[in-house]
């Protein structure tokens, strides 16, 4: 037990009217926060939050709750806070991850009830409520990449031409990128972070959330960090989100070949970031795991250089980071 499992013990028996509740770890992410499950002397189940405040934004966390909540969503409810010390109660959405659970038989149903949830998020978007995902932001999470990934990870520092092809792909990534029309985003819609439960799905890790890019969390949701799906499914889940968002009013594209160019852009800078941050979180962060997950994020990248010249320079970085005879291959 230690100094802050100690005091989030002290703290619950204090929200809770002096009850000691058996309390076991649930999970934790690849931040700092941790999960607790609180069990209740009538059956029921809470859980607990340990976010240390000089590392994680709590206050975030209940404000984006308290979005997906009024949208009509399934996040948890916030019970009980302390902010100064980043402890939190909330109801537990159970423990049922898509990541567990979706299978060939059942994934057109838990994507359907994904994606239509999605849909609602976005249709709640009001400006002001969210930070902006803005070009300086897309361009520090870019940096990652060359960073973590290919410096430390790699063990290659880059040459004055690799950077500045580097950055010819970058700024046509955020161009791109900010083109878009601008909605809610969850910024971690992934079945790890989606519960199988009712109504569903349940909702979690949305503390990140921002106010950006309409395609962000369909691209998110099918090219996943720690499952890879066909390209049927992807391109029909895809297709069912743009028609539900037309329907809806959304701002996407009236043609699915333009939306699905703007999915592959984003999905291009969220694929370059987390290889980035799977890295660090390796060396940084002493996370186990995760770096062996980046075979898949270089696949999806790999995916996304084939069908756009603009993005040569990467494609040539990646044939020399593994050792690969440099194909030719024609610029724009």
């Amino acid at each position: 037990m230690d100094e802050r499992f100690r005091a989030l013990g002290a703290w619950l028996a204090g929200a809770l009217g002096g009850a000691s509740p058996r309390i076991e770890r649930a999970s934790a992410d690849a931040s700092f926060r941790r999960y607790f499950r609180v069990f209740l002397e009538d059956g029921r189940t809470l859980i607990a939050m340990d976010a240390p405040p000089q590392r994680e934004n709590s206050r975030a966390f209940v404000h984006v709750a308290g979005l997906l909540r009024a949208a009509g969503l399934n996040a948890p409810e916030v019970l009980a806070q302390d902010l100064d010390q980043g402890f939190l109660l909330v109801s537990d959405l159970g423990s049922t991850p898509y990541l567990g659970a979706l299978d060939a038989g059942n994934a057109k149903r838990l994507f359907g009830d994904a994606t239509t949830a999605l849909v609602r998020w976005q249709q709640a978007t009001r400006p002001g409520e969210l930070p902006e995902y803005d070009e300086a932001l897309l361009r520090r999470e870019l940096e990652l990449f060359p960073e973590w990934y290919v410096e430390r990870h790699r063990g290659i520092g880059l040459s004055a031409a690799q950077r500045e092809g580097l950055e010819r792909v970058f700024s046509t990534v955020v161009r791109r990128n900010l083109a878009e029309a601008r909605v809610y985003v969850h910024r971690d819609f992934m079945p790890r972070n989606l519960m199988v439960c009712e109504p569903n799905p349940g909702i979690l890790d949305f503390q990140d959330a921002v106010h950006g890019p309409a395609s962000y969390d369909v691209a998110c949701l099918f090219r996943d960090a720690f499952v890879s799906w066909d390209e049927e499914l992807v391109l029909d889940g895809t297709i069912r989100y743009w028609e539900k968002a037309k329907r809806a009013g959304l701002p996407v594209p009236a043609d699915f070949a333009d939306f699905w160019r703007d999915v592959e852009w984003m999905g291009l800078q969220r694929h370059l970031k987390v290889l980035g941050i799977f890295a660090r979180l390796h060396y940084r962060d002493g996370k186990a795991g995760y770096l062996e997950d980046t075979p898949r994020f270089v696949g999806y990248v790999r995916h996304a250089v084939s069908r756009y010249d603009e993005l040569a320079p990467l494609g040539r970085l990646l044939d020399e980071i593994e050792g690969r005879p440099v194909e030719a291959r024609c610029m724009s």
